[in-house]
């Protein structure tokens, strides 16, 4: 079988003669057919075809096109990146132009050309081969800006990717999550991967300043301003000029000091305290906090408008507790880390240190984690530190996964989750990770592989 047959087309169409067609015109590929929306969605889950080509007017209203429409957009919910050929009417040129608004690759006109849809539907499978190629070469080195982030979580990976995407933009990004998340590192990588680099990254803690000396560490002040302003000093503000400003728990920010904030947002000037001249500052604002700004506006304790102004971008960061295999992961660089610094020499975590850090809820997130392995690297008496050592207890494992009608996902989402566990368990020591999970190196590989795991 050559390696164009292996490749899979969804091909939805609910004309039995003209589907019968259009799967002779494109007998290279292994096809797969649908008469309707539900049965097209059955079989992009069940083989998650790269290239679909659909008619518009499908099954229960053939003369309308809002079925093809909501299964376009259903399609591309589910898989993004699948290259979706549209097959229109000669006159319905509109609705072809709309459906690659929507996101798909291309559109045909009907009656076709055997040819031209022979080397459309080819471009299409070249073009998905050559993006996902590039995501795996992507996904194998990780990016400098981003070096001080140690994880294998889905979810935190994907949000590296956000921060990536936003970096090159001017968008004010908010980052959302609880203390301990890694919300500076995500904001100092954010810094780093922007054309802002060589300028400064400033950060200032809005909780950690009392109200009345937070407005001059924001904006500055001129001499003789107060008592004490014995020079002119510049701001926090003023001193990231050309970089990035972080704002740390901005809910924290004294109402009064709100609106002199926005005002800078808007206009981009500041004043120190006892000035009256305009000072332009190009900066970037990347602001963190771990309350809910939207109910503090509700309560008229965050300005509203202040909130809309820096949530241009949100991200959201999870907990430690909710990344899978990242605790174990971050444990054994910590340990690295903290047996250098300490000069302990070789340290490792036991089994049952690791077990019980994996199934801790970490309400301190990864400031309680290395904190807990700094104390257990100079408290151990060994090279190996024990369960005690850790000053954790390991409860009972945690209940398996919902159950989902999706079987090929829920087989998808248990493998990866133990995979990255495992992994996570054995530091990334692909020999041990595959003695863990019971398989040989080369299953462990091509399930790493087909997960789209590093």
């Amino acid at each position: 079988m050559s390696s164009e047959k292996m490749r899979a087309l969804l091909i939805v169409e609910d004309d039995p003669a003209l589907q019968k067609q259009i799967k002779w015109s494109l007998d290279r590929f292994e096809s797969v057919t649908a008469l309707d929306r539900e049965s097209a969605l059955v079989q992009m889950r069940r083989h998650t075809p790269a290239v679909v080509t659909m008619d518009l007017g499908l099954p229960p209203d053939a003369d309308s096109v809002s079925e093809g429409f909501k299964l376009l957009e259903q399609i591309l919910a589910v898989e993004p990146d699948t290259k979706v050929i549209v097959l229109t009417g000669q006159n319905d040129q509109a609705n072809a132009l709309r459906a690659v608004a929507m996101g798909a690759y291309d559109f045909m006109p009907k009656p076709f050309d055997p040819d031209v849809l022979n080397l459309t539907v080819d471009r299409a499978f070249r073009l998905f081969e050559l993006q996902k190629e590039n995501r795996r070469l992507r996904s194998m080195q990780q990016p400098d800006a981003l070096g001080g982030l140690i994880t294998r979580d889905p979810e935190m990976l994907r949000i590296c990717r956000t921060i990536e995407k936003v970096a090159n933009s001017t968008a004010t990004v908010m980052l959302l999550g609880e203390s301990g998340t890694g919300k500076e590192v995500l904001a100092k990588g954010l810094h780093q991967a922007s054309p802002r680099r060589n300028g400064k990254f400033v950060a200032i803690n809005c909780a950690a300043i009392p109200e009345n000396l937070l407005e001059s560490e924001l904006f500055g002040y001129e001499k003789g301003a107060f008592t004490g302003a014995a020079k002119t000093t510049v701001g926090k503000i003023e001193t990231a000029n050309g970089g990035t400003l972080m704002l740390d728990e901005i809910g924290d920010l004294p109402f009064s000091l709100q609106a002199k904030l926005l005002r800078f947002l808007q206009e981009r000037t500041i004043e120190r305290v006892g000035g009256r001249q305009e000072i332009p500052v190009d900066v970037r604002i990347v602001c963190a906090t771990h309350q809910d700004l939207k109910a503090l506006s509700k309560e008229n304790r965050f300005r509203e408008d202040l909130y809309y102004r820096l949530a241009e971008i949100v991200v959201n960061i999870p907990p430690l507790r909710a990344r899978v295999g990242d605790a174990a992961l971050l444990a054994h660089a910590f340990v690295r880390r903290f047996a250098q610094e300490q000069n302990r020499g070789t340290v490792s975590l036991g089994e049952e240190a690791i077990r019980a850090i994996e199934v801790h809820a970490w309400p301190g997130n990864i400031r309680e984690l290395e904190n807990c392995i700094k104390r257990a690297v100079i408290m151990a008496d060994g090279n190996q530190i024990v369960r005690d050592d850790i000053g954790l207890v390991a409860p009972d494992a945690p209940d398996g996964l919902d159950p989902a009608l999706d079987l090929r996902a829920v087989r998808d989402a248990a493998e990866r989750t133990a995979i990255i566990a495992a992994l996570g368990r054995v530091n990334g020591n692909i020999v041990k990770a595959a003695e863990l999970l019971g398989v040989s190196r080369p299953t462990l590989y091509d399930l790493m592989h087909r997960l789209g795991l590093k």
